[in-house]
């Protein structure tokens, strides 16, 4: 699903990445480099204002930093766990929860979820992971490589393994930032073509490098950060088996760090040691992994800020 991105002054919503345009994207970093220095600054900033956690799917970071994120604003977050529309439409989920809190962040399995909720909710729609897209988890790894390298134009970003919504969300942020971004999967698992034919309009607007390959070697040349995910996703748990067996050739470990020896590592987390990363790799000392997880709780407060402020 594809549409045009919103204009600044009407940010009510991020449903997925190009919600937020590139200028936006800007200063979500900038903000964000405040919020991680001096949090204190910020203690009240919400103060008064609520959100709705609606999680279809089960979550560890998502939740947490969420949570987090708006209690240390001075807010607050009431939570549910399960199908959001079991019971009644989710026009009506939308329109209740809108008299009752600010806004709402669902986790859930479809994209139309989350686009339906946003179009009853008259307060701010968050995607915190659909089938389609993850863009809070896109924004805490661009400000992680912005930490770590300082200039992101120009860096070279390689995502290994599956076509997912992770991939689908550095494809719609990173060559927006500058950043030049490979995908290798598997024949068969890469992106979405229509999620491809966008993020590559994207990448000669804005003067980025967007390639998809079926080779690692190729996508790991000259690479300044390597990207990996699960290769299951939640809700493909049938296909565990075969994708273990496609999936093999993709995963990082040692012999494929090689490839890109001043790379650093990333992944979204929780990953599936000895499935496509080697506890050897996510233990190094290239290994961002927790400086992204960090990274979600501060991205997530700036996002709050720029829609709920």
């Amino acid at each position: 699903m594809l549409a045009a991105p919103v204009a600044k002054a009407a940010l009510r919503r991020f449903a997925w990445d190009l919600d937020l345009a590139r200028e936006e994207l800007f200063r979500l970093l900038e903000l964000t480099t405040r919020l991680k220095r001096a949090p204190g600054d910020y203690a009240r900033a919400l103060e008064g204002r609520y959100l709705s956690l609606l999680f279809e799917k089960p979550s560890l970071r998502t939740r947490l930093t969420f949570e987090l994120a708006i209690k240390q604003l001075g807010g607050d977050a009431v939570f549910s766990q399960g199908p959001i529309a079991e019971r009644e439409p989710l026009k009506d989920v939308a329109r209740n929860l809108e008299r009752w809190t600010h806004g709402i962040v669902a986790r859930v399995f479809s994209q139309q979820t989350i686009e339906e909720l946003a179009r009853w909710s008259s307060v701010p729609v968050i995607n915190a992971l659909s089938d389609l897209y993850h863009p809070c988890q896109a924004l805490a790894d661009v400000f992680t490589l912005q930490e770590r390298f300082g200039e992101l134009r120009g860096l070279r970003l390689a995502f290994i393994g599956d076509g997912n919504n992770v991939a689908h969300s550095l494809m719609l942020t990173a060559p927006r930032l500058g950043i030049n971004l490979a995908v290798a999967t598997p024949p068969g698992y890469g992106p979405q073509p229509e999620v491809l034919a966008a993020a590559t309009r994207l990448a000669a607007t804005d003067g980025a490098r967007l390639e998809v390959t079926t080779d690692p070697a190729q996508a790991l040349a000259g690479a300044d950060a390597v990207y990996t995910d699960v290769w299951t996703s939640m809700g493909f748990e049938q296909q565990a088996a075969e994708r273990r067996r496609v999936f093999q050739p993709y995963q990082v470990n040692q012999r494929l760090m090689e490839l890109a020896p001043e790379a650093v590592f990333l992944h979204c987390l929780p990953a599936k040691r000895g499935e496509e990363v080697t506890d050897e790799v996510i233990e190094s000392p290239r290994s961002l992994v927790f400086e992204q997880a960090e990274n979600r709780l501060h991205t997530q407060k700036a996002l709050l800020l720029m829609l709920l402020d």
